[in-house]
């Protein structure tokens, strides 16, 4: 029965993330861009230095940095870690081009639906903020039904894709390095993550303002550190992963280039994965935010996208492809998985190169945990009202506890394929209201300092 169950679910998730699904997701990203006129550079020239601004007197539970922290928490995950390394090794080099360019476009649709979620965000009568795409259906498009599924399939995804994997990711690394009983690290991350939820978005946004910068800084200096190593392989990395995204071929270490479709589908999939671009979870974060316009916020939020694909996965994967041409003993072709390929990367530098991965792979699955745990709430709350959260939050932590020791391979499949399905109410959201966010972005981009004074409604609990 378990057999037949699993190849069920994975004919499903095979399906929901086949072509059709890179297709819509990478076609919503190019025509937003299109229809924003290009956000990106505002992004980088503005929406940076926003990030850090604080605006105590508009309207919000967090600062913009603590929104834009909490999302990246969950969005800058092991994807951006293992997940380059699998690009690599299923779809060649040239596959990191093509991340990278997700990245670059996913930008746009990351800035739209964080847009629309605090255009439509209310708030309770106890003064928390609500938004994303649920709000958005209902109140933008008069489609709750499509909202409640959008909270429903979040919600549960909430429990394997931002819970129970990671979790079982930091107990197996503990395991193999340090030698920690897999239950007693469940129990550990169960009790941690329990001090923080309960305490709301507002002490998850402490922790994450706090631990998302050190653990990017932390792992982003040991990939420049390797680059330092292979200087000398950087210019023919490049060159490499440009000329094999378009063509197939080989070159040093065994490295393949599996041709344009192969390089498309795992390299788009893997970039999707990591920035979460157009599946509707980080603008639930963007929701809380202390902003004075929509399009503030939202420029703000766009460059998670960036940090987390177009440099932290640019550098992984120059990092790994650098790694396999310099050293002649790292050859592609007897690499199994992504995790293989990183270990070996990070190896180069003496002593700390382990020490580096393994912090960095514990603080990024510790961190979408909580990210994610987040986002879960505010679907749940959602659907079953504020009742709902106290089961939620035991559950959550109760899985976080077992997560270490029970097979998760159903678990995953079953988080993955909701995961993908709440792309789709997300876009119908992001794409027919877009000439509303278009309207907006053209009267504040210049202004950015002008206060949208439309009023925020307020709902019961």
């Amino acid at each position: 029965m378990y057999d037949m169950i699993n190849s069920l679910v994975q004919a499903i998730n095979d399906v929901v993330w086949g072509w059709g699904m890179i297709v819509l997701l990478l076609g919503t990203h190019v025509f937003l861009t299109i229809r924003t006129g290009f956000i990106q550079r505002y992004t980088i020239s503005k929406g940076i230095k926003l990030s850090i601004a604080k605006e105590p007197d508009a309207e919000g539970e967090v600062s913009q940095f603590g929104a834009l922290t909490t999302a990246l928490a969950a969005t800058i995950g092991t994807g951006n870690i293992v997940g380059v390394g699998t690009a690599i090794a299923i779809g060649g080099p040239g596959a990191v081009l093509w991340c990278w360019l997700t990245g670059v476009f996913g930008i746009a649709t990351k800035y739209a639906e964080s847009y629309i979620a605090v255009k439509y965000r209310v708030k309770t009568a106890d003064g928390r903020m609500q938004g994303g795409a649920m709000y958005a259906l209902e109140r933008g498009l008069n489609m709750k039904w499509l909202g409640m599924l959008f909270a429903f399939f979040a919600a549960f995804a909430s429990f394997g894709i931002g819970c129970a994997t990671q979790v079982n990711a930091i107990a197996e690394i503990c395991e193999t390095n340090f030698h920690i009983p897999r239950l007693g690290v469940g129990i550990a991350i169960g009790a941690l993550t329990a001090v923080v939820i309960f305490g709301g978005i507002r002490s998850i946004a402490r922790v994450c303002e706090k631990l998302v910068p050190f653990m990017a800084v932390f792992y982003v200096l040991g990939c420049i550190i390797i680059l330092c190593m292979n200087f000398d392989y950087i210019i023919p990395a490049i060159s490499v992963i440009c000329s094999l995204a378009f063509t197939p071929g080989a070159a040093a270490g065994g490295l393949v280039g599996n041709g344009v479709r192969m390089a498309i589908r795992y390299g788009v999939a893997r970039g999707l994965f990591s920035n979460e671009s157009g599946l509707g979870s980080a603008p639930i974060a963007a929701a809380a935010a202390q902003t004075r316009n929509p399009v503030r916020q939202a420029l703000v939020s766009s460059t998670g996208t960036f940090w987390d694909t177009v440099v932290v996965c640019l550098m992984t994967g120059l990092v790994l492809v650098t790694t396999i041409m310099k050293n002649p003993s790292v050859n592609a072709d007897t690499i199994d998985n992504g995790g293989q390929l990183t270990t070996l990367a990070f190896g180069q530098i003496p002593y700390l190169g382990p020490i580096i991965l393994t912090l960095g792979i514990i603080s990024f699955a510790y961190s979408t945990i909580l990210g994610w745990a987040y986002y879960g709430e505010r679907c749940v709350e959602y659907f079953s009202g504020k009742a709902g959260l106290l089961p939620y939050r035991l559950l959550y932590i109760a899985v976080a506890v077992i997560a270490p020791v029970v097979a998760l391979d159903l678990v995953w499949l079953i988080a993955d394929t909701l995961n993908a399905l709440m792309a789709i109410p997300n876009l119908v959201a992001v794409l027919l209201l877009s000439n509303v966010m278009v309207k907006d972005t053209k009267r504040f981009i210049h202004n950015l300092d002008a206060k949208d004074d439309t009023p925020i409604l307020v709902v019961e609990d």
